[in-house]
């Protein structure tokens, strides 16, 4: 009897074509889901009689409780090699092994960027505007040239987006708590002292930090305050890491320009999610890793996972 394998949260209904599958169709049967699952009882009922489970991102939770409830399960492929919301400990009491996958940063930073000129020349207000045979030029767009840009963190991500800052003419600088002036020299960025020094000197701030315990809600009411009235917050990192509440204030008292953002506290949005009608925000549905080079690598380093699973050495185990 083959091993069945189920594809979670395959939107476009893409994860078939993304990858070869048939490699493993004598020894496993795959099924994609497309509609996301959310609560913890559907998705014990939804994956009850799979072997194999392949998760993107971070979107779906595997707490101990829910491992309990898949006894069948022995497989758990997650997209990225990082993943905060599996319970590994339980996976290894119940037999679990967990992998991950490779992927690219430049799809994340490249979407910072759409986000922040979106933002800086209000290309969506125009576009509309043009279509629907509204008022012919109605926004004043902020310059790059000159302007300063912070980031907050300077990583694979941050340096890339960096990179492209400096090549636009912008002054950047960065911050992290664990940044070095050697750091900051090697891409050739300036060193915030604090990031306190960073939000308050910054036309535009994007977000590039690790979510953990010290990031977890960094950017609060206080710190949004620091930032100019005609700055522009990007975050395309983890939505925890600024309040989302402080920033709803911000965007609706018009404390700040205008954000871009890309990752939310609950995804999929629900319909009647105050992100969902905020001003001054241009919001896109955590597209960051979706490429079609992406989804290659994710997809097709899924299936090399599980044929190093069936073949007893499985390969980028997960922590």
């Amino acid at each position: 009897m083959r091993l069945r394998c189920a594809v979670l949260d395959d939107f476009q209904g893409v994860a078939a074509e993304s990858a070869d599958w048939s490699v493993l169709a004598d020894r496993v049967e795959v099924v994609t889901l497309r509609k996301h699952i959310a609560e913890e009882d559907a998705l014990a009922a939804a994956l009850a009689d799979f072997d194999i489970v392949v998760t993107l991102r971070e979107r779906v939770s595997f707490p101990g409780s829910l491992l309990a409830r898949l006894p069948r399960l022995r497989l758990l492929v997650a997209s990225g090699m990082r993943n905060s919301v599996i319970d590994y400990a339980a996976a290894e009491a119940h037999g679990v092994t967990v992998c991950g996958t490779e992927g690219s940063s430049a799809p994340a930073a490249e979407l910072t960027w759409a986000l922040l000129l979106g933002l800086a020349r209000g290309i969506v207000e125009e576009s509309q505007s043009l279509r629907s045979g509204g008022p012919w030029q109605s926004t004043v767009g902020a310059d790059l040239h000159g302007r300063s840009l912070g980031l907050l963190g300077l990583g694979r991500i941050g340096s890339q987006v960096a990179r492209v800052g400096l090549a636009f003419g912008m002054r950047v600088s960065a911050w992290s708590r664990n940044l070095t002036p050697e750091r900051a020299a090697e891409v050739g960025v300036e060193r915030a002292a604090t990031m306190e020094e960073l939000l308050a000197g910054s036309d535009f701030v994007s977000v590039h930090l690790v979510l953990g315990d010290r990031t977890r809600g960094l950017l609060g009411a206080a710190e949004l305050a620091l930032m100019k009235p005609t700055a522009h917050l990007v975050n395309t990192s983890r939505a925890a890491i600024v309040d989302q509440e402080a920033l709803l204030a911000a965007l609706r008292e018009g404390r700040i320009a205008g954000a871009g953002v890309d990752v939310f506290d609950v995804e999929p949005l629900p319909a009647d999610h105050p992100m969902r009608t905020a001003p001054r925000l241009l919001a896109t549905p955590h597209l960051g890793y979706v490429s079609r080079a992406n989804y290659a690598t994710f997809y097709g380093q899924a299936v090399e996972d599980i044929e190093a699973y069936l073949a007893g050495a499985p390969v980028r185990r997960l922590p």
